[in-house]
């Protein structure tokens, strides 16, 4: 019995040499000790031979910061090099969430430039919660039109404009997890053109109102409800429920006078029960209540705030003044020192007429995709998924952090 203890101990050594040199084997190794959560730093130290404790415990007291540089493919973008970054910064007060910014830089082949910086802040026992949304684009893109009914792939508007967005909001706590607070949102294009001559949408930005510029300047009120204890990869049993009110206002800059409702609701079930699985389920829906936004500023797919909404279409394939979306995601460990993880999911979304104002058709998307662990300490995966939507829509989506 004990020279098999000691046989069974020295092949256990054996095979974790030889695992620490081989980054191959990384999602089949199990690290000895209190921590057998394995990441993408594990494996640059099995390579270097770097022997360290990466306790998962390190998350509690220090921040976290997890960076890609990467070549992707998209509908929208066609190749592109990016560089993506996400900061997590824990609160030295224990019963305060964790602060987390995140940043993307994109260059493309469709000559477009994408930089975007997000924050999500708390401050002291949770008592404030401050959102950021900075982003600035050059986005030369091909724009179908309003609606679903006569929206076809094969007709579309060559439309090029550099866009600036600032989106800050303020939110004061009112009772556990429930908050309430104002906000400012500007969303300003410039250099507007459309180059397009032939197989333009049936109904698309000419016919709305072209303009060389556009403004969009509102205040916002905001409902927030988050018992998430990280955004980036969020745990079973939290939720997110955010409902913004804007109105869009003249003598603040706006071209037009808007009021509009935005709805934004997640919700994470363990799956089976007890387990870490989960299944996701996401809406997000925009409602023009009264007045005209921008053609640009129209509700459109990948509006949201991290452009992810509609997976298996390119961004901006359906605008409308209302939209609806909602989405279900099954997520689930492939390897047990959770190195390796995969999804399947699937999705509709709507958007209004130009002229009826109602809804018409519902689109589907579906697909699946592999979660690589980068960072165990703040739990953010590489998310890679190949989507389908209708009408021989496919590609690849690609984000830092969950999809939602």
């Amino acid at each position: 019995m004990l020279c098999s203890f000691f046989n069974s101990n020295a092949q256990l050594q054996l095979d974790s040499a030889k695992h620490k040199k081989n980054i191959f084997t990384l999602a089949f190794y199990k690290q000895p000790g209190k921590d057998s959560m394995v990441d993408f730093v594990d494996g640059v130290y099995r390579i270097l031979k770097i022997n360290k404790d990466r306790s998962e415990g390190e998350s509690i007291t220090k921040p976290q910061l997890s960076f890609i540089p990467a070549v992707e493919y998209s509908l929208a973008t066609k190749l592109a090099a990016s560089f993506n970054a996400s900061y997590i910064k824990p609160s030295k007060y224990n019963a305060t969430k964790n602060s987390t910014y995140s940043t993307e830089i994109k260059i493309t082949q469709n000559k477009q430039i994408i930089s975007q910086f997000l924050s999500n802040i708390w401050l002291k026992e949770n008592e404030y919660n401050i959102n950021t949304n900075w982003s600035y684009l050059k986005f030369p893109q091909k724009d179908f039109g309003l609606g679903t009914s006569n929206n076809q792939l094969t007709r579309f508007d060559e439309i090029d404009y550099s866009y600036l967005k600032l989106h800050q909001s303020i939110v004061k706590r009112i009772a556990p997890n429930w908050y309430v607070g104002p906000g400012l949102n500007i969303d300003y294009h410039w250099n507007i053109s459309d180059s397009s001559t032939m197989n333009k949408p049936m109904y698309g930005f000419k016919q709305y109102g072209q303009t060389k510029t556009s403004n969009s300047t509102g205040v916002t009120f905001d409902l927030l409800y988050d018992s998430r204890i990280s955004i980036v990869n969020p745990i079973t049993s939290s939720a997110y429920f955010n409902l913004s009110y804007r109105s869009n206002l003249k003598f603040l800059g706006s071209d037009y006078a808007l009021q509009s409702i935005t709805i934004d609701a997640r919700k994470y079930i363990p799956f089976p029960r007890y387990s870490k699985n989960m299944m996701s389920f996401w809406t997000y829906n925009v409602i023009t209540l009264s007045g005209k936004a921008p053609y640009l500023d129209i509700p459109y797919t990948a509006s949201d705030r991290n452009l992810n909404t509609g997976r298996g279409f390119i961004q901006g394939r359906f605008r409308g003044e209302k939209l609806f979306f909602a989405e279900s995601e099954y997520r689930f460990g492939i390897t047990e020192n959770g190195f390796l993880g995969a999804v399947v999911f699937a999705n509709m979304h709507s958007v209004s007429e130009p002229l009826e104002k109602g809804f018409q058709q519902v689109k589907a998307g579906y697909g699946a995709g592999i979660r690589i662990k980068l960072n165990k300490h703040s739990n953010t995966n590489v998310a890679i998924d190949y989507a389908f939507g209708q009408g021989g829509s496919h590609g690849i989506f690609m984000n830092l952090g969950e999809v939602f």
